[in-house]
């Protein structure tokens, strides 16, 4: 069966369906899930495109809600072309694109259509899209959630660029005020400035003078603001990329209080640690930064706790000159990780080992993100009625990261070299083979996914 083709089945002797790993076959019609029988029910001499994987996995397919696809404005990063082909190679059905490092940023309904507009037949797997909030924009934000964005996210702290300016206290009060009732949600990324206690010296190559100068206090200050906000607006909030575990105990205590909060980690806090950057290794550079490996072993104990919500890639690529490779200045490169096609092998090659199941990571990388961006009502779960959004993989074949099997616009990142567990062998969009063994359907099938606004949801 070629990449392009419709799907009517799809039979493996190892379905995940629930908790459960058994033989079945799940019938799609569609571009839906219609039914999943056992292999002794489905009828032998059906005249159907039946996909026979034998042993390989058949789950639902990753639904990554924390992606930057950088178009329009900065196409030489990524793109969405080159973006969600690298996720159909990895098993990722769903991308939820971030409102910056796009030019313009996606602040305004104009904004929004200027990026669905961009986006337009170049989409590979499906594609919603994150709205953001910056100083003055208030009144764009009920015009995006009517036209579909899936919530919005803000910066406590400079973004890295100048078109996405952070916000104040006062702008957040302006805003949740705007929010409230609407059932959207708005995601925080959450550093803020505070008197710096180690003096930011020592040398730029050194990994260590960064991670000094992003101190854990950073995190822990601003995650205290943000459940301050959530609990007095009952408006969803939502931390992204934490790296450190310092604040997890506020972030308990404010859900204990009734806080519709959320947080989530990314796979380059799960999977690297400060103590293994080389001198100059700026392609290790992203903020918040990664940090020791006793920080690492509490993320992932929250993880298995439940503390933690979700695990995305923060895909944030750049060109390579940004990375600054020649002087190996941490402090002057740019700040961001490329690993949208590597998240799925990238989290079960560290959660294997520490007794995760498959039925974890579904919960973990396609069921909470799906729910946190509304489209839990038909992506994350291989179910009758849901998207035929499958990843086919294998879970115990290893592979080694080489440019060569990078799909990234640009190949920098920190995991060229390293051997992975976890090889993805097909990708099916609603019920369509966008991507088997290598090779990618002749066109882009993925649709955009504007999100039906759900008035007075506060719950999560």
């Amino acid at each position: 069966m070629e990449p392009g083709s419709m799907v009517s089945a799809v039979r493996s002797n190892r379905v995940l369906i629930g908790e459960e790993v058994r033989p079945a076959v799940v019938v799609i019609k569609d571009g839906k899930i219609h039914q999943i029988l056992s292999d002794g029910d489905f009828p032998v001499d059906v005249a159907c495109e039946v996909l026979d994987v034998g042993d390989s996995v058949v789950m639902p397919g990753i639904v990554d809600c924390h992606v930057h696809v950088n178009e329009p404005g900065r196409t030489s990063w990524e793109g969405f072309w080159t973006a969600t082909r690298a996720a159909a190679a990895g098993g990722v059905t769903t991308i939820v694109d971030m409102p910056l490092n796009s030019i313009p940023p996606t602040t305004t309904l104009d904004n929004f259509r200027e990026k669905l507009q961009e986006a337009m037949g170049k989409c590979f797997v499906d594609t919603a899209f994150w709205g953001g909030v910056i100083p003055g924009n208030q009144l764009e934000l009920q015009p995006m959630i009517q036209a579909g964005v899936a919530g919005f996210k803000c910066f406590l702290i400079h973004s890295g660029v100048e078109e996405f300016p952070h916000v104040t206290d006062c702008d957040l009060h302006i805003a949740m005020k705007q929010l409230q009732g609407t059932g959207s949600v708005l995601l925080f990324h959450a550093e803020r400035d505070v008197q710096q206690t180690a003096a930011e010296n020592g040398d730029p190559s050194h990994y260590s003078a960064f991670l000094q100068s992003r101190p854990d206090v950073m995190e822990v200050e601003a995650i205290r603001s943000v459940t301050q906000l959530c609990l007095q607006y009952q408006v969803r909030c939502h931390i992204v990329h934490l790296s450190s575990a310092k604040p997890l105990k506020l972030i308990q205590e404010a859900r204990q209080a009734g806080a519709p909060l959320t947080v989530e980690t990314t796979h380059h806090y799960l999977s690297l640690c400060a103590e293994n950057i080389p001198a100059g290794a700026t392609q290790f550079k992203c903020c918040p930064p990664i940090r020791g490996s006793i920080n690492q072993e509490q993320l992932w104990s929250a993880l298995k706790a439940g503390q933690i919500d979700m695990v995305v890639s923060d895909h944030s690529p750049c060109t390579p000159d940004l990375k600054k490779l020649e002087s190996g200045d941490f402090t002057q490169a740019w700040g961001g990780i490329s690993s949208l096609q590597f998240g799925l092998p990238l989290f079960w090659s560290s959660a294997s080992k520490r007794g995760f199941r498959l039925s974890d990571v579904v919960r973990l990388l396609s069921w909470k993100t799906a729910q946190l961006c509304r489209l839990d009502n038909q992506k994350g779960s291989l179910a009758p009625g849901y998207d035929a959004d499958l990843v086919i993989w294998d879970p115990e074949r290893e592979f080694e990261i080489k440019e060569a099997n990078v799909h990234h616009k640009n190949k920098l990142t920190p995991y060229l070299g390293v051997k992975l567990q976890g090889v993805v062998c097909a990708t099916i969009v609603r019920g369509r083979l966008v991507y088997k063994e290598g090779s990618f359907c002749p066109e882009p099938l993925g649709k955009h996914l504007l999100i039906p606004q759900r008035r007075n949801q506060a719950q999560l």
